[in-house]
């Protein structure tokens, strides 16, 4: 796309962007990089052609050294020849540069704050959504893939929730549930479970949006973005609040939706 765009801005422009490499020499490429570094802690990976032609995915081995890591282990082994990148190279607990910015919703020492939404204002059987990393892919890489099939709950991505939330609702582990706010409602698999506090759900994020505009919109495929707030976690950070939100769950009863969240586009 970015390479096309530079040709039409000018001419000779996608081969200076791509630097005259094809999308396969890029991956190479990256592969290589990739190669370098995991030489530096000790993996070795296989030739590119070989990786490529199996089509597998190549499983790292496990490092002792890793299973030991120590975050800043050098800066407390030698404060002053290895100091943090901080004003004064060791951990700040008051910044003042943070302090001059004003910042209401960031202020300069770690303080706790009263989210936006939460289960102190929110309304009757309302909980609180969690949208963790999944376990088996990258954000939304790969939940086209045959991976799906080991997380998939009724050919949703999963919801869990706490055994008595689930009871309250008449839901059983596997049934398909709505999940909705006023901003929005998604379809997800129900997996009940003790690992999670009463009052909470967690749907990962990632998967793909597949909305149903006959059916009020409705995301048939569980993405948990349709429910969560667009705003960002400070004036200072920008970062994602994905997991400022609250919505309502129950038993879906209404007619079965077909997912196509994994479609291809029609052709014209």
């Amino acid at each position: 796309m970015f390479a096309a765009l530079s040709e039409r801005w000018e001419a000779g422009g996608r081969k200076r962007f791509t630097e005259g490499k094809t999308e396969l020499e890029w991956l190479e490429t990256f592969y290589q990089i990739a190669g370098e570094r995991g030489a530096a802690q000790g993996v070795t990976l296989p030739p590119f052609a070989t990786f490529w032609e199996a089509n597998e995915i190549f499983e790292m081995p496990e490092s002792e050294q890793n299973a030991r890591f120590i975050r800043f282990a050098e800066f407390r082994r030698d404060p002053e020849r290895y100091p943090l990148k901080t004003e004064s190279g060791k951990i700040v607990i008051h910044s003042q540069r943070i302090a001059s910015f004003g910042y209401a919703d960031c202020p300069p020492h770690p303080m706790w704050l009263e989210p936006d939404e939460w289960h102190g204002n929110a309304q009757p059987e309302q909980l609180q959504v969690l949208s963790a990393h999944p376990a088996h892919r990258l954000h939304s890489q790969l939940n086209y893939s045959s991976l799906r099939e080991q997380y998939a709950v009724a050919g949703r991505e999963p919801v869990t929730l706490n055994s008595a939330d689930a009871k309250a609702q008449g839901i059983a582990d596997g049934d398909v549930v709505r999940v909705w706010n006023a901003r929005g409602q998604v379809l997800a698999g129900a997996v009940v479970s003790e690992g999670i506090r009463p009052g909470v759900i967690c749907i990962h994020q990632g998967a793909w949006p597949d909305l149903e505009p006959s059916e009020g919109g409705i995301c048939k495929n569980g993405a948990v973005n349709v429910l969560t707030k667009d705003l960002p976690s400070s004036k200072l950070g920008n970062g994602c609040a994905g997991n400022t939100a609250l919505a309502w769950v129950e038993k879906y009863q209404g007619p079965t939706l077909t997912l196509t969240a994994f479609d291809p586009p029609a052709s014209t």
